[in-house]
């Protein structure tokens, strides 16, 4: 049998996984806020450097003067390079590098670019990304269009510190998680370990309920298991009681085939020893019939509740009893009178054939004396099988006695007493009735009574 995991290592496996997706969603998300947070922070000392700049551009005469504020140059190229542009209203550079280009004209800067600020862009300067921001200031001249432009740098290497403290936190959250969670399981699930502590400290032999509290949850499991112990204690009671049944009644003939045996030998005179084998001979034909019919009787108790219950045809089965009828017994007036469309019922075939077979049979050895009639009826109560004869029949003091196993008889004949018993068995188990009636015009009936099929 392969190797299973227990429940801790599936809930630890489930909630690494689970866990394991969490985190890896929020590190996205963390990493993904985290360069919104960090170009925030930059694109605003690029707007606020621009606009510094813009303010401190001048006109003088027809020519524009800048006075560069270097602290903004200073604070923006710690980690980074840095580069600014003024472009006078005549496309001059007047100031800072010519080559830096954020593709921002100052006419759209002055139609209404610049509502809400100096506008920002990614642009390329010298082979390298960087963030610009592009303002302008309107001289007598015109308008004078600012740049100010930063390297990728100090901004990625920001947003990589906030979003890797970001993962740290949701990996310690997830580890406290992990073990609160594993901690908490391990004291839910304590009450399966009292379960199996009382399991294997119990006696084999105790089947008694077992008393142990547990939240509802796993008291539906102990439930389960004392209605298990319950069926196994019935199960092992019915085993026990046919295997004692079964040594009594062979205790006796057997003893008796023995001692018939024995005379046998000893015996010389040839009539009174034919006479002695013909006793042996119908000894030993009741030992097989007994031997029969307990094995027939423990198998009907065994299917009892385990065999699945299938649609079955109570007037093909019956007519294949009837066929079964040994040839002796045929010399009797026999008759099957059975509706031509099938009467289903909801049950096992093979126990439903033995409890037909054996009223046939009971009938045969100890009723009918010149007549047997079989009878498959169906009304609105449901489905029956009456077996009649033109014998004596039961007295009603005895139709309770007789389907008690081994019942003794009263007119002396040979008899396990087990058949109309096996017959009441299988019939209650498939919920239906066995019952018994005397018609003074027909004879003696055992009637075999079923619920219509649902």
């Amino acid at each position: 049998m392969s190797a299973t995991r227990s429940l801790h290592a599936r809930i630890a496996l489930l909630l690494v996984l689970l866990l394991g997706s969490v985190s890896a969603g929020f590190s996205v998300a963390g990493w993904y806020y985290a360069r919104l947070t960090a170009g925030g922070a930059f694109d605003a000392l690029l707007s606020a450097g621009a606009a510094q700049i813009s303010e401190n551009t001048y006109q003088q005469g027809g020519v524009v003067t800048v006075d560069l504020p270097v602290s903004v140059l200073a604070g923006l190229s710690v980690e980074d390079s840095a580069a600014y542009k003024v472009v006078d209203w005549r496309g001059v550079v007047v100031a800072g590098a010519a080559d830096l280009d954020a593709a921002v004209t100052p006419e759209a800067l002055g139609n209404g670019m610049l509502s809400n600020g100096p506008v920002l862009r990614d642009a390329t300067w010298r082979g390298q990304p960087v963030r610009a921001a592009v303002t302008a200031r309107r001289l007598s001249g015109g308008w004078v269009t600012v740049t100010l432009a930063q390297t990728l740098n100090a901004r990625t290497a920001l947003a990589r510190d906030i979003a890797a403290r970001a993962v740290v936190a949701v990996l310690v959250l997830d580890g406290l998680a992990l073990v609160i969670t594993l901690v908490a399981v391990k004291r839910v699930l304590a009450p399966l370990s009292a379960v199996q502590r009382v399991l294997r400290e119990r006696d084999p032999r105790d089947l008694s309920p077992l008393a142990v509290e547990a939240p509802p949850e796993i008291g539906a499991l102990v439930g389960a298991i004392n209605d298990f112990m319950a069926r196994l204690e019935g199960r092992i009671a019915l085993m026990q009681r046919l295997i004692g049944d079964a040594a009594h009644q062979l205790r006796t003939p057997l003893a008796a085939l023995a001692s018939q045996v024995d005379l046998l030998t000893v015996e010389r005179d040839a009539a009174r020893r034919e006479a002695q084998m013909a006793r042996v001979a119908a000894r030993t034909e009741q030992l097989g019939h007994l031997v029969g019919q307990l094995f027939n009787h423990a198998m009907v108790t065994h299917r009892a509740g385990v065999a699945m219950l299938e649609p079955v045809d109570l007037v093909l089965l019956t007519r294949r009893v009837m066929l079964d009828v040994p040839p002796a017994a045929r010399m009797l007036e026999m008759s099957l009178d059975a509706p031509e469309e099938p009467v289903m019922i909801q049950g096992d075939a093979i126990s439903l054939r033995e409890a037909i077979g054996n009223v046939v049979g009971n009938a045969l050895r100890h009723g009918a004396r010149s007549r047997l009639e079989v009878r498959v009826l169906r009304d609105a109560a449901g489905c029956r099988v009456e077996v009649l004869d033109d014998g004596p029949g039961i007295p009603p003091a005895q139709w309770a006695r007789v389907r008690e196993p081994f019942h003794g008889r009263d007119d002396g004949q040979p008899g396990a007493g087990l058949g109309l018993a096996i017959a009441d068995e299988v019939v209650r188990a498939h919920g239906g009735e066995l019952q018994f009636s005397a018609h003074s015009h027909e004879g003696f009936a055992v009637i075999l009574r079923f619920p219509q099929a649902g």
